[in-house]
């Protein structure tokens, strides 16, 4: 039970976020004995996907100004006479103005129960469950996976991840796969998570599915969505679309996995890398971002990024093609190059681009849609590298650099976790951290005090920024992040296939303002329900949310609840559902800022406002290696085949499942080498 856990650990981590994750991964992979803890109750903090409800009652509980204080501090009396407490906090205000908005046909949704909810369980304190099994949420044919470490062929759409492993996986029911995957041992081991997480792990928010709980659809594109092509695409435009009512969206909600944080994978990024490296991979999959979209001149166009595309543009003059392919030759190795620059290092990119004969709209393309840097602030060698890394991931999975987990962001965090919990991390969920107990002679924190009043011993403590009290914080500044949701009935850009996932990047509308960052995800990518899209707003926040982004909502989509609306505004998609919310980028924050923290307890930020996830994984690996130097960072687990037994451990004594004493070694290894699936196949 999580209020009887062992008082002894190597390392104990308070946060589920994704920097945390990768490090508690890490530190159990090395032999590292692990607690890792999250008063939420669900996975990820920021990085965390919730179902549509989940968002709801996310929604609220932001909403809700009421500061909890302590219900007791007998805790105190845990504090011995040379020891001191270092208070954390029991609100987290990482999340700031949330305001959310309902456009579409406001039908009362009182009584519409969730499809494949399980009963609302009526526990204090807590928010309404959500259920684990989905039933028929994970039925959605058009799940095109791509196994990560198969770079041979770009077109690898339509590959599940768990082909990749013995076909017992790939049989695997939806609902069993989801309830074991949600970071608690997939079954093998069965002290690695308390009772508590497997609780939480039922909630809407952040109970996602593990390797295999997307059905294996190894046909590739020849299994889209029935019923979504049945138009032409060039009658879409002027069909009027189907009209969704809020009651649907309630409905359907299950089948929605929101994002709080909105980013991709580049496919030749550090995260990428190591989900390989790791092999955890195994435990999700992904779907190739399809386009990369620009807007000028107020209309939304499609960016040619490959050769291929390039050269088969309609867009592009011949001469604009030449151009642009001679530009980005040289930009692939610029180093090779430092006259073509070195005059221009003061300069920012967007003035770099305008001395190299490019036209205007080619200057747009790259520096809005390829680099993806800030116009005023991004400086020539910046705007060179970004462009570098973009065309360097191009072809790896696809004709985009870029790749997104099916069902979210959040199933990021979860499959580092999972990986922690295989190799003996023990897990809880709503499980808060009071205090930590700093050792006044020595000046190292030695443990901590959990919400039971147990004290819990460790080497190593890795703290979430949020986590972290206000006096603890006094001189840390603090950037936002200005974040917006959006549930609408047609993309922003039709085309033959409606199954797109596209990044857009809005120039500033003002001087003052900044670039936005849109990323609109389809149905297939297990985040939306049939027939919507979902779409994700960013941009660095220099006011409210709703104030930062909503222009570009405007440019982009039509707001208006009714019918009688310009043709203009007919022509855009209707936004059916919007949410706004800032929130704090701690990000880049030194250790050094943080009012007396000892040297044994290292600080995780939360998210940032970049596109990829090198920050986290970049501070993760730091980390690491200064608590355990010697120890390799997240190596690739041992092959099953590989593994020696000794005699006691492969002789079925007190096993109960074979009851012959002539049973051989050999069966008991070969059935090792299987383990995955043989696990799944027996719960079955």
């Amino acid at each position: 039970m999580a209020d009887n856990l062992p008082t002894e650990f190597d390392v104990v981590v308070v946060g589920t976020g994704l920097p945390e994750s990768i490090i508690a991964a890490a530190c159990a992979r090395s032999g590292q004995r692990v607690l890792h803890v999250d008063s939420r109750n669900y996975y990820g903090g920021n990085w965390a996907s919730f179902s549509f409800s989940g968002l709801l009652s996310w929604i609220k509980e932001n909403q809700q100004k009421a500061d909890l204080s302590d219900e007791c501090e007998d805790w105190r009396k845990l504090i011995l006479e040379d020891e001191e407490a270092i208070p954390l906090s029991s609100k987290d205000k990482t999340i700031q103005h949330v305001e959310d908005f309902c456009f579409g046909d406001q039908d009362s949704a009182e009584g519409v129960e969730e499809a494949g909810a399980l009963p609302k369980l009526h526990v204090p304190g807590a928010l309404a469950a959500q259920g684990e099994s989905p039933g028929p949420e994970k039925e959605s044919p058009a799940v095109e996976g791509i196994p990560l470490g198969s770079q041979g062929s770009p077109a690898v759409e339509g590959i599940p991840l768990g082909s990749q492993e013995s076909p017992a996986v790939e049989e695997a029911s939806p609902g069993s796969e989801k309830e074991n995957a949600a970071v608690e041992s997939p079954g093998e081991e069965p002290q690695s998570c308390s009772e508590a997480a497997r609780a939480a792990a039922g909630d809407g928010a952040g109970a996602a599915p593990g390797p295999g709980a997307a059905p294996s659809t190894a046909d590739g594109d020849s299994a889209p969505q029935p019923a979504k092509t049945e138009a032409a695409p060039s009658e879409n435009a002027a069909q009027e679309p189907k009209k969704i009512t809020y009651s649907q969206i309630v409905r359907e909600g299950r089948r929605f996995n929101v994002d709080l944080v909105s980013k991709l994978l580049y496919s030749r990024g550090l995260l990428i890398d190591l989900l390989i490296k790791s092999n955890v991979s195994r435990y999700a999959e992904f779907k190739n971002a399809t386009r990369v979209l620009a807007f000028r001149e107020g209309k939304v166009e499609q960016v040619p990024c490959s050769r291929a595309d390039v050269f088969n543009s309609r867009q592009l003059t011949m001469v604009e093609k030449r151009m642009l392919m001679k530009f980005l030759t040289f930009c692939l190795d610029y180093e090779q190059h430092p006259e073509e620059y070195q005059e221009h290092e003061s300069s920012t990119f967007a003035e770099f681009l305008q001395t190299r004969k490019l036209t205007p709209s080619l200057q747009h393309f790259i520096l809005h849609s390829i680099a993806m840097v800030a116009q005023t602030e991004s400086s020539t060698l910046e705007g060179l590298q970004a462009t570098k890394k973009f065309l360097q991931c191009l072809g790896r999975y696809g004709n985009t650099p870029f790749l997104f987990p099916l069902y979210g962001q959040g199933e990021i965090p979860q499959c580092f976790c999972r990986l922690c919990a295989v190799f003996g991390g023990i897990y809880c969920l709503r499980h808060a951290v009071r205090c930590l107990v700093l050792d006044r002679a020595s000046g190292r924190c030695k443990a901590i005090v959990d919400q039971f009043g147990q004290r819990i011993s460790a080497n190593y403590f890795i703290v979430e920024d949020s986590y972290l009290s206000e006096s603890t914080c006094t001189n840390v500044c603090y950037r936002q992040i200005s974040r917006a949701v959006l549930i609408t009935d047609q993309s922003v850009l039709n085309t033959d296939s409606e199954q797109q996932v596209s990044i857009l990047t809005v120039p500033p509308l003002e001087p003052a303002m900044a670039a936005v960052r849109v990323i609109e995800l389809c149905s297939s990518t297990m985040t939306c329900m049939k027939d919507t899209y979902l779409v994700h707003l960013t941009c660095p926040s220099t006011k409210t949310a709703r104030e930062d982004l909503e222009p570009v909502v405007q440019k982009l989509f039509n707001l208006n609840t009714e019918k009688e609306t310009e043709n203009e505004e007919l022509e855009k998609p209707r936004v059916l559902w919007a949410v706004y919310f800032n929130m704090r980028d701690s990000s880049g924050v030194e250790k050094s800022s943080y009012a007396g923290l000892p040297s044994n307890v290292y600080v995780c930020s939360g998210p940032d406002s970049a596109l990829g996830n090198d920050c986290a994984v970049k501070q993760a690996e730091t980390i690491f290696r200064e608590m355990f130097p010697a120890e390799e960072f997240c190596p690739p687990p041992p092959n099953p085949e590989d593994i020696i037994y000794d005699e006691d451990e492969i002789e079925p004594e007190e096993s109960g499942l074979n009851n012959s004493p002539e049973t051989k070694p050999e069966t008991s290894a070969e059935e090792s080498s299987s383990e995955g699936g043989a696990a799944v196949t027996k719960e079955e």
